[in-house]
Parts: C-alpha cells; structure tokens; sequence
C-alpha cells in the first residue's frame, strides 16, 4: 500500500513487482504547482538566504524553474531531507549538499548546518502545511525562517476503485508509511468497518519512531520500524512485519 501523492507511485508500483508483490495506491492528494506572483517572490527571497532547506524534489523542481542555475551560487547551504532531493539537487548544479542519514525533520535539525541559527535567516522551500515542525524548532532556535510555499497538496478522496481492489487483495497487506499526514488523511476517510479492516489485517513498516508510534495510536499493532523513508529501506522492512502476520 502507497499513500504517495498522485502520479508518484511508479517506483513503488516496480519495487513491489521486483518482491513478487502487487502495489495498490491510496493517494490522499495531488501536487499542484504554485505559480503566483507572490510565490515566485517569496520563493526568490528564500534562494538568496545563507541557508536553504528544500523538503521534496518538487521543491527543487520550482526553484530550478525560475530560469536560472541558483544552485550554483557561491557562499550558500543547501540542505534537503531526503536522497531523491539531495540528488534532484545535485543534477540542479548544487555542489555540496548536507542530508542526514535519518531522512526526516528531526534527523534535519541535528546536522551541524543548522545547530546555530540565531539571527540567521534560513530559506525554507516547501509546501503548506509541510514540514511544521521544521519551521517551529528553526523559529525556537532564533532564526529567521524564510518560507517559500511553492507547490500544494490538493486533497483527493478515497477512489472506491482503489478499495474495493484492496479488498480483493490476498493477504498479507503492508502500509509504506512516511507521511504521517498523509496517514491521517486517508484515515480519516476510511469507513469504521475499514477502518477495523485494517486494524485487524495490515501490517506496516514506518519510515520513523514518530510514525511508528502514530501508527499504534490508530490501532495498527502490527508496525515494524525502517531505517528510513526509501522504497528499499522501507521494503527492507517488510520481512520483518510479515513475520508479526503468522
């Protein structure tokens, strides 16, 4: 199971194929870019922060396409949390690019990059809504934090299609979880007799401890931790919850 946003399911859809599994994709939204003038301004000022921290590839992707190669501006930091945007920043031109082992905003906020922020602006270029948690701790550590919201998450309702192919799905199910908020949005639309469903049958493999423990707050007891959000880092996991199935 992928609660990745809509049209971004594909790698999954050929890892889990590689497994001798099959993918069913439950995305909660669709990502939209925005283009306003506003956007384009606040994303402009952003860029030209000391630091920058990009939270996704579709961030990269906006910022590369206001026509010039910003990556390659001396004298800047680029950070990122995941590999897909540490690479998608790298092929923009970036030269360096901090990311930590653990792929989430806690394992951000520990790089040495950010540990003395205080008076510093640092450029956040995201979604809304997205990474609330980075903005805060930056803010509580005395920066001053630039946001750039340059793509939205378009919420989608529940495709009875995409369900009633679940439920023709042999058993075991897995959840491939690295979104809290996107757990929380397709939960919310789930029926309480699905919502028992998955109680009773799906497993998970959670991309962090946070995850893993909101997870277990919903009920899904059977929830092995990954080493992180990666499709082969989560899927590496899934031995491990299918094992809590028997």
């Amino acid at each position: 199971m992928s609660l990745r946003p809509k049209g971004q399911h594909a790698g999954w859809r050929v890892a889990a194929a590689a497994l001798g599994g099959r993918l069913v994709a439950l995305p909660p939204w669709r990502l939209r870019r925005i283009t306003g003038a506003d956007s384009v301004s606040a994303l402009r000022r952003a860029l030209q922060a000391p630091a920058v921290v990009f939270t996704s590839p579709a961030a990269v992707t906006a910022a590369v396409s206001l026509g010039h190669r910003f990556a390659a501006e001396p004298f800047r930091t680029w950070l990122c949390v995941g590999e897909g945007t540490r690479r998608a920043l790298l092929a923009a031109g970036a030269r360096q690019v901090d990311a930590p082992a653990r792929m989430d905003s806690e394992g951000l906020l520990a790089l040495p990059a950010l540990a003395e922020v205080g008076g510093r602006e640092i450029g956040l270029v995201t979604a809304p809504g997205g990474r609330g948690l980075l903005a805060a701790a930056l803010q509580a550590r005395g920066a001053q934090v630039i946001r750039a919201d340059i793509y939205a998450r378009v919420p989608l309702q529940l495709a009875p299609r995409a369900l009633a192919r679940l439920s023709h799905s042999p058993l075991p199910w897995v959840l491939a979880l690295s979104s809290g908020e996107a757990l929380q949005r397709v939960w919310d639309q789930l029926t309480p007799a699905w919502r028992v469903r998955w109680q009773q049958r799906m497993g998970v493999v959670a991309a962090s401890e946070r995850l893993q423990a909101q997870a277990l707050a919903l009920g899904l007891t059977r929830v092995e931790r990954a080493a992180g959000p990666t499709a082969a880092q989560l899927l590496a996991a899934c031995p491990a919850v299918l094992r809590k199935a028997d």
